[in-house]
């Protein structure tokens, strides 16, 4: 048997940001924390916090605290489907919450640098609509957005 899951990679806030990440998300927890045992070559001291293992939604993931070497980018995001503009509108707030950065068409960077995808499910309705004017319309309007505001998106698809 395997077990798959996710990592993310941190100097040195594993810890706080899945906790941040579940006190986020609904149904998530911090299942396990463990300490560095030994000097390795990330200099991190023996019993700091090595990795953070947490559940976002159901999802796995690993945090690690394995120092400056890399940092987050865009080409890894973590994708927050929500139900309602107000859902949406909630999670764009909270993940921005502490100095993260908006980008555009739904997506954000929280404080620890690491990309969100936030938007309604209605949204991949539209873009991928089966009328391809529909699609078409709903795209323009989305790829002028910074947050995902479905009312603009919804008249401008569908004329109202």
């Amino acid at each position: 048997m395997i077990h798959l899951g996710h990592c993310l990679w941190f100097d040195d806030q594993a810890q706080e940001a899945a906790e941040f990440y579940c006190s986020v998300v609904p149904g998530s927890r911090v299942l396990e924390v463990s300490r560095y045992a030994a000097e390795t070559p990330s200099d991190k001291p023996v019993g700091s916090v090595l990795t953070v293992e947490f559940e976002l939604a159901g999802v796995r993931y690993t945090g690690l605290n394995g120092g400056p070497h890399f940092t987050p980018d865009e080409a890894f995001s973590l994708v927050l489907r929500t139900d309602t503009q107000e859902e949406t509108d909630h999670y764009w707030a909270a993940l921005l919450e502490g100095g993260g950065q908006e980008s555009r068409c739904g997506w954000l960077k929280d404080r620890y640098g690491v990309s969100w995808q936030v938007y309604p499910t209605e949204l991949d309705e539209l873009t991928t609509h089966e009328d391809p004017e529909v699609a078409r319309r709903a795209t323009e309007v989305m790829l002028t957005q910074r947050k995902i505001e479905m009312g603009p998106i919804r008249e401008a698809a569908l004329g109202g």
